[in-house]
């Protein structure tokens, strides 16, 4: 997002807050406010710290990324500027999810938490919502909401490897956590019928998860590459028969949109995913791949057993994915989006 309004003339400031100090790169200015330490100091003094910066720089817009920001859109508001509100997800329906916390708790606070994110969002001068279904609760509340999607730079991941690479590897990307469905992934993989591997990019949500999932069995047939950067994601994407994306489901995953899905179909590789309404609308208008239910491995295991004895489908689906990325889902259209949403603020004439 600040890339995109960077190169199409608008002066962007970025406030962090992960003790990195100040900078510029690209042409985009980022103010560090320090790295929090801990949940408390990130609500209070990291929060104020953002406040105070954020007024210094007197932007004409003002976009927020972060729930625990909204008081501070609230006090900006009260000074006259003209603040967004970006909805990553359904924060509410997140707190529901919260199993450790008692099912009355729960409740409580994502009713209060709902109101008060209604009452604000209906005083911010737009809303942006990350998926379809975001939107539609917060068209009723703000009618100057919009539907930007993070989907991938066309030219960022795609591979020119031939079917005849991809036969015998399949990738997961992202984070390393249960409820993403790791231990079904790593147990799927061991019940192949192919002499499979599995390649995989990020971190784990902890040691001791860590430790839980390199004991099992199939741990022998994983290659993992912790967090590594976009180019590698690219190669090792190019490599694989199969991006996997088989999160459990949990209700803040439902309705959501998972950004690997798309990068996924971006790189020309089939999709294996969970089988939510949602993600099956895209799978199957789209015939990118394959829908498992996320909580059997032996599903999973049948799904890439599938594609490795099918490299010629398993390439069909790619190419398949990769047009509906050309066509559908890439961030060249978001992009033309999110800047007539700024424009139309702004008052100022079109360019897009």
């Amino acid at each position: 997002m600040c890339k995109s309004g960077e190169a199409n003339g608008l002066r962007i400031a970025l406030i962090v807050a992960d003790g990195m100090g100040h900078a510029e790169e690209g042409g985009i200015s980022i103010h560090d406010v320090g790295k929090s330490k801990g949940r408390v100091d990130r609500m209070w003094r990291v929060t104020n710290s953002v406040y105070q910066r954020a007024l210094s720089l007197n932007a004409d817009v003002y976009h927020l990324h972060d729930p625990e920001l909204i008081p501070i859109g609230l006090k900006l508001k009260r000074r006259g500027k003209r603040v967004l509100f970006d909805a990553h997800e359904d924060l509410p329906k997140q707190i529901l999810g919260k199993h450790y916390l008692s099912k009355p708790l729960r409740r409580m606070l994502a009713c209060i938490f709902a109101r008060f994110e209604a009452y604000a969002c209906k005083r911010f001068d737009g809303v942006i919502a990350a998926t379809p279904f975001i939107r539609d609760k917060f068209l009723p509340i703000n009618k100057s909401t919009v539907e930007i999607c993070n989907f991938p730079l066309l030219s960022e991941l795609q591979s020119e490897a031939e079917a005849t690479q991809r036969k015998q590897r399949v990738c997961y990307v992202g984070g390393l956590t249960h409820s993403r469905g790791l231990s079904e992934l790593v147990t799927a993989i061991s019940l192949c019928r192919e002499n499979m591997r599995l390649d995989l990019c990020g971190r784990f949500e902890s040691a001791a998860y860590e430790n839980e999932v390199r004991s099992l069995p199939g741990w022998s047939h994983v290659d993992a590459h912790g967090h590594v950067g976009r180019e590698e994601v690219r190669a090792i994407m190019g490599k694989s028969i199969a991006g996997l994306v088989t999160l459990h489901p949990l209700i803040n995953y439902l309705d959501a949109l998972p950004v690997k899905m798309f990068e996924y179909m971006s790189a020309g590789i089939a999709v294996i995913a969970s089988d939510f309404p949602l993600w099956r609308e895209v799978i199957t208008a789209n015939k990118c791949g394959l829908l498992v239910d996320p909580l059997r491995p032996e599903a999973i295991a049948g799904a890439i057993d599938e594609l490795a004895s099918n490299p010629d489908e398993a390439q069909r689906m790619g190419h398949n994915g990769r047009k509906a990325v050309e066509k559908l889902y890439n961030w060249g259209i978001e992009e033309k989006k999110l800047l007539n949403f700024y424009i139309a603020l702004l008052d100022v004439e079109s360019t897009c």
